[in-house]
């Protein structure tokens, strides 16, 4: 399975970011890492490992970054409106730094993008604010509303970052199309958060798989499960 190590200074960013990239062609996989994580999170976790056979048979390339959460959600020291836009900056470096530069790897000129716990909110998060640059989506234990981080702060990019509020008023056919799987389990700290997106996309009628597993925890053993199983829905030509 290739593996190659890259670092580079973002721009957006204004710091040195890195990235893991698994494989040799392919689908092209956005993964995120959990709160705060580095960009080799997911192969430590054994995440990257679920997916060999997809990456050995030049199905999909993973990219893996680094997470900005320790800037900008979790960084108490500064002020919520500097958290937020920090994140905001982050989600410009994945989709001019990353995402803009590998989608066309694809017949259909957009990658997936998939991540565990707080990686499932960052997957979501960009798939609905650039649903014309993704195709699917694959948020395993994720939870969807950034109010939490903002000691009651609020602002424009507080609300179009929440995908829970801003999905109610989003118009994009790429939506539609997209194919979404909210993965979760009756045991998971997240799977409320999980139900109410799930209610929130219902109500705009936008197609989803609400997976609900049974007697697992919000841990890896369950995303070790989950990743292989999305990834097979794919159409990989």
């Amino acid at each position: 399975m290739k593996e190659q190590y890259y670092k580079w200074h973002s721009p957006h960013l204004n710091r040195e970011i890195e990235m893991l990239v698994f494989g040799h062609s392919g689908y092209p996989v956005v993964l995120f890492p959990t709160s705060m994580g580095s960009f080799h999170e997911n192969k430590d976790q054994g995440l990257i490992e679920t997916a060999r056979w997809y990456i050995e048979q030049g199905l999909i390339q993973i990219f893996c970054p680094g997470s900005a959460d320790k800037d900008s959600f979790y960084n108490k020291n500064i002020h919520p409106y500097h958290r937020i836009q920090n994140h905001v900056q982050y989600d410009k470096m994945i989709c001019h730094e990353i995402v803009e530069r590998v989608k066309n790897n694809t017949y259909s000129g957009k990658v997936a993008v998939a991540g565990c716990s707080f990686g499932g909110y960052h997957a979501a998060n960009f798939a609905f604010r650039h649903p014309g640059y993704v195709s699917h989506l694959f948020s395993m234990s994720g939870a969807f509303s950034i109010k939490s981080f903002m000691d009651g702060y609020h602002d424009e990019h507080v609300y179009y970052h929440s995908p829970e509020d801003y999905l109610l008023g989003l118009n994009d056919r790429e939506l539609w199309n997209m194919d979404i799987i909210l993965g979760t389990s009756n045991w998971d700290i997240c799977f409320d958060a999980n139900l109410k997106l799930s209610r929130v996309l219902a109500q705009r009628d936008i197609p989803h798989w609400l997976d609900i597993r049974q007697d697992q925890h919000h841990d890896w053993p369950k995303w070790r499960q989950m990743f292989p199983h999305y990834l097979s829905r794919i159409k990989f030509f």
